[in-house]
Parts: structure tokens; sequence; C-alpha cells
């Protein structure tokens, strides 16, 4: 992307223009949805996530387990177990 700066104007809505140069970089299409952030910089746009954020507490309990319990010690083997089986694929 080039360095350069372009100037828009804030319309009588709130709404800014962004030039085409930057639209067509970022792949900003009609529709586009974006967050914006204040920094000490300025204001960041980035390309909204179409994915909810989701917390712990809102996948807690998601899967069931009909097993006894694992130990830690049986999820650090099974980790260690999956880690050496991807270091064996290529795929670390």
């Amino acid at each position: 992307m080039s360095a350069k700066r372009a100037t828009t104007v804030v319309s009588t809505k709130g709404q800014v223009i962004l030039p085409k140069e930057i639209r067509d970089a970022m792949h900003w299409g009609p529709g586009s949805r974006l967050t914006v952030e204040r920094t000490p910089e300025g204001v960041l746009l980035r390309a909204a996530s179409d994915k909810p954020t989701l917390g712990v507490e809102d996948v807690a309990g998601m899967f069931k387990w009909d097993g006894p319990p694992a130990s830690l010690a049986d999820m650090d083997a099974a980790i260690a177990a999956e880690v050496i089986r991807r270091h064996e694929r290529d795929r670390h």
C-alpha cells in the first residue's frame, strides 16, 4: 500500500468516504463492516469479524463427556502425544 496521504471530509451525517486506493487494497467493498478504534496516533479501521466473540462462560459445558474424569497427568500425556503426532507430520 502506498504511504502517500489522502484527504477526505466528514459529512453532516458523520460519514467519511475512504479513498478508492485504500478500499481496493483492503478488499472493502460496499457493505463491508469495519471496527473503529481510537488510538493515541488517531483512528484505526479494521475489517469486523463475522464471528461473534465468545467468552469461557459462553462455551463452558458445551461438550459432554460420558467417561471417567481425566487427571491432569492424562491431559498432559494426551497433549504431548498430539505434539509428537503433529511434529511427525510436519504440522507444528
